[in-house]
C-alpha cells in the first residue's frame, strides 16, 4: 500500500510536468486547493514513479501545479521505483485515491475510460464489471461507449458539456457530428438559453435539416434568417432561444412556415386594436386561439371588447376559430 511507504521530498525540479500518463484532470479548480496550501502548506504526499530520466506524477498532479506556481523548491511524496507496479496498478491507485478524496467530474471519468481501453488494453467486459461501478455508472455497454465518445471531442466542447450539465442523450447526439460541425455548433449553443429538452430539439432539428438538404451544419447555421437573429444583441438568450427554434422549424417544416405566413396575414385583415395580438397554439399542435391586450383605462377596455366583439361576424375569423 502506498501509506506504508516513507515520505520523501523530492525536487521540483525533477518531476516530468509534461508526463500525463496518470492523468485524467480536465478543468480543475484549483483556488480552493491554492488558498489552503498557502495557508498551511502540503498536509498530503503526492505519488511519484521513478523513471530513468524523470519522476512521473501518478497521483497529485493539482498539488504539484500549485506547489511550482508558488516557487516550492520540492515536494513530500511517496515514490514507487521503476518495475515495482505496473502502469495500470499505478493508475487503478491513482482512480482509487482521487474517488476518496475529491472524486471525478463527467469529462474526467470519460477520460479515465478511454486510458483504461486504449492505452492499458482493459478488456470491455472488465471495464463494464469493474470501472463503471467505480464511477457509479450503470454496467451498460451504451454508457461506456458514450464516454468514449466524450472522451474524443474537442477540449472547448467538452467544457460546455461540463459547465451545462448536457445528459447522455445529448452527448450521443454530439457525438454523431463531426469535430468542424461541433464548433461551429459551439458558437450558436453559447448564444442560447437551453435545458436538456431545448438543446434535444436544437440539435435534432439542425441534424435533420443537414441530412435532408445534404448541407454541412455550418450552411446551415450560417443561413441567413439564423444570422439574423444572432446578430440581434438586445434579444434575451430567450428569446434568441425561442426565435432560433421558430426558424429551425420552419426550416425543417416548410408548410408549416406555409402555415405561419397564412395565419398572419389573416390576422392582419382583422385589423386588430393596437395592443391585441392573435395566437394559434404552439406549433400548429392543438385548436384554439389565444387573445392577449392591454388596457390602461376602463374606457381602453370596453372600446378593446367592443372591437373583439366585432370580430364574431367576420367570416375570416370563424374560418379561423373552426380550422
Amino acid at each position: 500500500m502506498a501509506a506504508m511507504k516513507p515520505i520523501q521530498n523530492i525536487p521540483l525540479q525533477g518531476i516530468d510536468f509534461s508526463d500525463d500518463t496518470f492523468s485524467v484532470n480536465f478543468m480543475p479548480d484549483l483556488q480552493r486547493l491554492r488558498m489552503s496550501i498557502e495557508a498551511v502548506g502540503l498536509i498530503q504526499p503526492v505519488l511519484l514513479k521513478k523513471g530513468k530520466g524523470a519522476y512521473q506524477v501518478v497521483f497529485g498532479f493539482r498539488r504539484i501545479w500549485i506547489s511550482k506556481e508558488l516557487s516550492m523548491d520540492q515536494i513530500p511524496a511517496i515514490v514507487f521505483e521503476e518495475g515495482e507496479k505496473s502502469d495500470l496498478e499505478l493508475f487503478t491507485l491513482s482512480l482509487h485515491e482521487n474517488l476518496t478524496s475529491r472524486g471525478f467530474n463527467t469529462v474526467e471519468k470519460a477520460i479515465a475510460l478511454q486510458k483504461l481501453t486504449t492505452s492499458f488494453s482493459i478488456p470491455t467486459s472488465e471495464i463494464l464489471s469493474i470501472y463503471l461501478p467505480l464511477f457509479s455508472l450503470e454496467p451498460n455497454e451504451k454508457i461506456l461507449n458514450t464516454y468514449l465518445a466524450l472522451a474524443k471531442m474537442e477540449d472547448e466542447i467538452k467544457a460546455y458539456i461540463l459547465k451545462e450539465e448536457v445528459s447522455r442523450f445529448n452527448i450521443r447526439l454530439l457525438a454523431q457530428m463531426s469535430s468542424e460541425d461541433r464548433k461551429v455548433l459551439l458558437h450558436l449553443l453559447t448564444r442560447l438559453k437551453l435545458g436538456e429538452n431545448r438543446l434535444r430539439e436544437i440539435l435534432t432539428l439542425l441534424m435533420e435539416i443537414s441530412r435532408r438538404d445534404h448541407k454541412t451544419l455550418r450552411e446551415v447555421i450560417d443561413s441567413p434568417e439564423l444570422q439574423a437573429i444572432l446578430s440581434r444583441e438586445e434579444f434575451t438568450s430567450h428569446q434568441r432561444t425561442e426565435r432560433v427554434k421558430r426558424v429551425l422549424l420552419h426550416l425543417r417544416h416548410p408548410r408549416m412556415r406555409q402555415r405561419e405566413e397564412e395565419f398572419v396575414h389573416r390576422v392582419k385583415t382583422f385589423h386588430l386594436p393596437e395592443g391585441v395580438s392573435l395566437h394559434h397554439s404552439p406549433y400548429f399542435e392543438g385548436k384554439g386561439l389565444k387573445i392577449e391586450f392591454q388596457f390602461e383605462s376602463m374606457e381602453e377596455y370596453r372600446a378593446i371588447l367592443s372591437d373583439l366583439n366585432q370580430l364574431t361576424d367576420k367570416k375570416a375569423f370563424q374560418e379561423l376559430v373552426n380550422v
